[in-house]
């Protein structure tokens, strides 16, 4: 009896879910499915006049419903690959290997200009949710720490500040805690078993300064199209057509809030008067007190000039957009999110 209930569990999450094919396959009537043609027009005409986006496509029910530019060229993916390593985590925390309470001063964390005391007390946890209070040089700098305070006057755990220290420690932690290498994992827990038919691993490296600090950023290089992948695991609850690829309690756990979009707005005033509010769980960004009811619950990964990967399982919907980093040219803050607001607005189910 048991086993029949377990099964029949597995089937109605199968049965709920929606998952792209080894090829992606395209809607060919979209406007069937509640997305209105006209818009999507004038959509169109905006990404090519108003933004600097090189690749975008839109998934609904696991079909290509619009796509735009190159969605098969790899470029430079930006932060979004810490919402990537946020993913990895899983697999760990669930078996035990990798402990959120330890301690950098457990985990023996040093740098170029020392940790302090009340450094040492942050934790694994505080580190993939941007509150550790450790204020270090970093490398791949991410523009924000003209906003932290001042070293050792906050308590791990009690301030959020988006800071690429505490992310590139986390990828160090991930591989010391793991004795796995950060891009062979991406290439087991996801390339793998999602098909992400663009992935080369000898676009992949580590880059930073260890004359700034010893912990190197992990840049990633991705494709329009694969990056949607990621985020049809994600709303799949990281189950990729039976396979739990991604634990699901550890799905729920990236996207509980850590920090509220009041705190984010209070600490990093830029954050302000953008027309969208986000928390932050476990390194991927919360779409929060969204007047558009199509956001509830969500959530996107977030990097500079304009990648993104978003993610609203309201409609079953995953963006994802490239803005090309070797062209040097970026999406206004702005226009990043406006895009993730028309792209709502297209979606009109009777």
């Amino acid at each position: 009896m048991k086993n029949l209930i377990l099964l029949f569990a597995v089937l109605s999450t199968l049965a709920s879910s929606v998952f792209a094919q080894n090829e992606w396959i395209y809607n060919k009537n979209p406007k069937s499915s509640g997305w209105n043609i006209k818009k999507i027009k004038k959509f169109n005409r905006y990404i090519i006049d108003s933004t600097k986006v090189t690749g975008l496509v839109i998934v609904y029910n696991g079909q290509i419903i619009y796509d735009y530019g190159d969605i098969r060229e790899n470029s430079y993916i930006a932060s979004c690959r810490k919402s990537v390593l946020s993913m990895l985590y899983g697999k760990y925390v669930e078996n035990g290997t990798i402990d959120l309470n330890k301690t950098l001063k457990e985990l023996k964390i040093d740098d170029v200009k020392g940790i302090l005391p009340i450094e040492q007390k942050a934790t694994i946890r505080d580190l993939i949710s941007a509150r550790s209070g450790v204020y270090h040089p970093e490398n791949y700098k991410g523009g924000l720490q003209q906003y932290a305070p001042k070293r050792g006057s906050v308590k791990p755990g009690t301030y959020w500040l988006y800071n690429n220290w505490d992310f590139n420690v986390a990828g160090f932690v991930f591989e010391q805690e793991t004795k796995k290498s950060i891009y062979d994992e991406v290439e087991e827990q996801l390339v793998r078993p999602i098909n992400m038919q663009d992935w080369n691993r000898n676009l992949q490296g580590k880059r930073g300064n260890i004359a700034l600090s010893k912990y190197l950023a992990y840049p990633m290089w991705f494709s329009t199209r694969d990056m949607a992948r990621i985020g049809l695991l994600m709303l799949n609850k990281g189950n990729w057509y039976g396979q739990q690829v991604i634990p699901r309690h550890w799905v729920d756990e990236m996207l509980k809030q850590r920090t509220t979009h009041q705190e984010i707005n209070n600490n990093v005033p830029i954050f302000k008067n953008k027309g969208v509010n986000f928390g932050y769980g476990y390194m991927w960004w919360l779409f929060e007190n969204m007047q558009d009811k199509k956001f509830k619950n969500a959530y996107a990964a977030l990097g500079s000039m304009g990648q993104v990967i978003a993610v609203y399982p309201e409609i079953n919907v995953v963006v994802a957009y490239k803005t090309k980093a070797a062209y040097r040219r970026s999406n206004k803050g702005k226009v990043k999110y406006d895009i993730l607001k028309k792209v709502a607005k297209l979606y009109n189910p009777i």
